[in-house]
């Protein structure tokens, strides 16, 4: 298997100190190898979520590479010494390979709806002409059967996709790909969360300041406060805590 960016812990997920060009990078590297990886875009949602469940855990541990999708991260990167940690932001290191690598077969999981799919998939031809879509599904909100299970296993496997892009939210893919790596053959699972919703137009993105400024989740929070109001709350305020003390160890460590 390629070696991956290196790596710094935050709250004892191993997390990129990287930059868009360095992760599209080992991607390709390994589609050509025909090892067979997962990558998520970590979001502090997902680190503190890793904290509380042994599953999501293992799940996020057992990632080929785990990059700093939110700016808090970025941030508590660079207080821990790694000055040249920069933001992986999910939609866009989806962007950037698809426009880098078109040819490249990918295969769409995820969506709110079949029509939200094909939504997303009109979008994308249009954005990346030549784009290879290989094929894409829809899971219902639940577990899938063991025999929708085996018929999704097949389609994958038979569109020829390199690359499988999952959005289907934190912790929920990281789960799903920890589940299905051994058995599908695609060389790349990667889970980019939200960026579904963005990439089809359904969800606005935050501006660009904003997402600078690490108030991305503000933004979120006003459009869609239902679905999110009990992520922010409960996790926010968790992650700073929780890294204060990783910080005042590292400083002890550091004055000793």
């Amino acid at each position: 298997m390629p070696a991956p960016p290196r790596r710094a812990e935050i709250l004892g997920i191993p997390l990129a100190v990287s930059d868009y060009q360095e992760v599209i990078a080992w991607m390709l590297s390994m589609i050509l190898a025909r090892s067979r990886g997962y990558l998520t875009a970590a979001a502090v949602n997902l680190v503190m979520s890793a904290r509380e469940d042994p599953d999501v855990l293992r799940a996020v541990l057992g990632a080929s590479l785990a990059v700093p999708d939110g700016q808090p991260l970025v941030w508590a990167l660079r207080a821990l010494g790694n000055g040249t940690a920069t933001r992986i932001y999910g939609p866009d290191l989806m962007a950037g390979f698809c426009e880098s690598s078109p040819a490249t077969p990918v295969y769409l999981y995820g969506g709110r709806t079949p029509e939200a799919l094909e939504l997303l998939s009109s979008r994308l031809r249009a954005r990346f002409p030549g784009i290879a879509i290989a094929g894409g599904f829809s899971p219902p909100f639940r577990e899938l059967t063991a025999e929708e299970q085996t018929s999704v296993i097949g389609e994958i496997d038979a569109s020829g996709a390199e690359v499988v892009w999952v959005g289907t939210g934190q912790p929920k893919q990281e789960l799903w790909m920890h589940r299905m790596r051994p058995l599908l053959a695609a060389p790349l699972l990667v889970g980019v969360g939200a960026a579904f919703d963005f990439h089809a137009g359904l969800v606005p993105q935050a501006p660009p300041w904003m997402q600078r400024n690490g108030l991305e989740w503000t933004y979120r929070l006003s459009r869609e406060p239902r679905r999110l109001w009990r992520r922010y709350a409960r996790y926010n305020p968790l992650f700073l805590a929780e890294f204060a003390a990783q910080y005042a160890r590292h400083r002890r460590r550091g004055s000793g």
